[in-house]
C-alpha cells in the first residue's frame, strides 16, 4: 500500500493526471476520468496505477520469454526519453519516423537495414578508399539518413512480440499495422484517444515530458526484471545439466569398474577343473573293485 501511495505521489508530481480540454475528449475515456477542472479533464490516477501494473506484469512476462518489445514514440518531447529507455533493455525502437510497412512489409525493411550495415562496413574497412571523395560523401550521407530512421531496429531480426506506443492518435499507422499482425499493444492513452484500440491501455498525459518519462521508466524496469530472471533461469538450467552430466559420467565409471571385476571373477572360475570328487576332482580309472 505504501508503494502505491509513493507511486501515486510520483505520478501526481509528474502531471500524469492532466488530460486534454473537455471539448477534445473521447467518450470512451469516461471510465478513466476522475473530474473536470477549468475545462480540463483530470485522469483518475488509481486507474493509471492499475494500467501500469497490468502492463508491467505482461511486459515482464514477454521479456522473460526472450521476445522483443518495440517502443514507438515519434513526438518531439518523447523521442529522447523513449530511445534511451529502450536502449537500456536492448529493445528495438522507432523515434524518428514510422515508415509505412515497417511491420507488415518487414522483409523489405530488413533489406534496407542490411544495405545500411553494408555501407557502414565498407566505410570502416577501407573498401571505399579507391572511390572519389564525392562518391564516399554521398554514401556516408545515405547511411546517416537510413541510420536516423532504421538505427533503432537494426538488430531486430523478426517482427516484435509487442509494441509500446506513446500517443496512439499520433502513431495510428503503427497501431494499425500491429493490430493487423496480431501483435500485442501497450500504450499511454490520453483523454482524446480511444483506449479500446489497444490491448493494455495506461490512462496518462502523453504530452508532458515528465509524464512520458515516469511511465516509460516504470515499464522498462519491469522488462529488465524479466530479462534478469531469464538469465538466472538459464544459469540454473545449465548448472542442473552439468550436475546431471557429472552424475551420469560417475555412473558409467562405476559400471565399467563392476564389469572389470566381473571379468576377472569369470576368468578365475574358468581355470578350475570340472567335476567334484577327490582332491583333484577325478574318479579312479577302471570299473570294479581291485582283486
Amino acid at each position: 500500500m505504501e508503494e502505491n501511495k509513493s507511486l501515486h505521489q510520483q505520478l501526481l508530481e509528474a502531471g500524469v493526471h492532466f488530460g486534454h480540454q473537455k471539448k477534445k475528449w473521447n467518450p470512451k475515456m469516461l471510465p478513466y476520468i476522475f473530474t473536470e477542472k477549468n475545462g480540463i479533464h483530470i485522469i483518475d490516477l488509481n486507474k493509471t496505477i492499475e494500467g501500469l501494473q497490468e502492463s508491467a506484469a505482461a511486459l515482464k512476462s514477454i521479456a522473460k520469454s526472450g521476445k522483443k518489445i518495440m517502443f514507438v514514440a515519434t513526438k518531439k518531447q518523447a523521442k529522447e526519453i523513449v530511445s534511451e529507455a529502450a536502449a537500456k533493455a536492448n529493445m528495438p525502437f522507432v523515434t524518428e519516423r514510422w515508415l509505412g510497412g515497417m511491420l507488415t512489409n518487414f522483409q523489405t525493411i530488413r533489406k534496407s537495414v542490411k544495405k545500411m550495415q553494408s555501407i557502414e562496413k565498407m566505410l570502416n574497412d577501407g573498401t571505399l578508399d579507391s572511390v572519389t571523395k564525392k562518391e564516399r560523401l554521398t554514401l556516408d550521407r545515405s547511411k546517416q539518413k537510413m541510420e536516423k530512421v532504421l538505427g533503432g531496429i537494426s538488430q531486430m531480426g523478426r517482427t516484435p512480440a509487442a509494441l509500446f506506443i506513446v500517443d496512439i492518435s499520433h502513431e495510428h499507422i503503427a497501431l494499425a499495422e500491429a493490430k493487423r499482425l496480431g501483435i500485442t499493444t501497450f500504450a499511454m492513452v490520453d483523454t482524446n484517444s480511444d483506449p479500446t484500440k489497444v490491448d493494455f491501455s495506461i490512462p496518462a498525459n502523453d504530452d508532458a515530458t515528465k509524464s512520458i518519462a515516469i511511465v516509460t521508466n516504470y515499464l522498462i524496469a519491469a522488462i529488465l526484471e524479466g530479462i534478469e530472471e531469464r538469465a538466472q533461469n538459464k544459469e540454473e538450467e545449465q548448472q542442473e545439466e552439468e550436475v546431471e552430466f557429472t552424475e551420469r559420467t560417475r555412473g558409467l565409471d562405476l559400471d565399467d569398474e563392476e564389469a572389470k571385476k566381473g571379468g576377472k571373477g569369470g576368468a578365475s572360475r574358468a581355470k578350475r577343473p570340472a567335476g567334484g570328487g577327490g582332491q583333484g576332482g577325478r574318479k579312479p580309472a577302471g570299473g570294479g573293485a581291485k582283486k
